[in-house]
């Protein structure tokens, strides 16, 4: 899945050393709101590992397109959802010299002429037909 908007806040980076394997592990949280439409929408999402936080280098006020997947969880009873984003670039990407942009594609066949698809839907001068009932 994939949201487009611009980063309004940077969380703390928490971190700690994994009770199962010992290996050290860090993750942060980072807010991104829809700049589109009427009623822009908020989400809260999370780069886990500090490879990915240096290589996607997130910054406050940022227009970025976040590749994200959604687990749910349970702790105690109760459900949350966790977005881990695992693909990070910015939302405006110009196109290389030379390329050629896309041209928008028609989704269907062109529609036939009306004259060639008339259907009467008159019934027929006499009661007659070939219905048995």
């Amino acid at each position: 899945m994939e949201f487009t908007g611009r980063i309004i806040q940077v969380l703390e980076p928490r971190g700690g050393v994994s009770s199962r394997t010992g290996n050290p592990w860090k993750t942060q949280e980072f807010v991104i709101e829809e700049t589109v439409g009427q009623y822009p929408k908020r989400m809260v999402f999370n780069v886990f590992g500090e490879d990915n936080l240096t290589r996607f280098n997130i910054q406050q006020g940022q227009e970025l397109t976040i590749s994200f997947d959604i687990n749910a969880r349970e702790y105690n009873g109760r459900w949350f959802n966790d977005i881990r984003a695992w693909n990070v670039v910015p939302a405006v990407q110009a196109a290389p010299a030379g390329m050629p942009t896309a041209q928008p594609v028609a989704p269907f066949p062109p529609e036939q002429p009306a004259a060639a698809a008339q259907v009467s839907f008159d019934s027929p001068a006499d009661d007659s037909s070939d219905l048995p009932f």
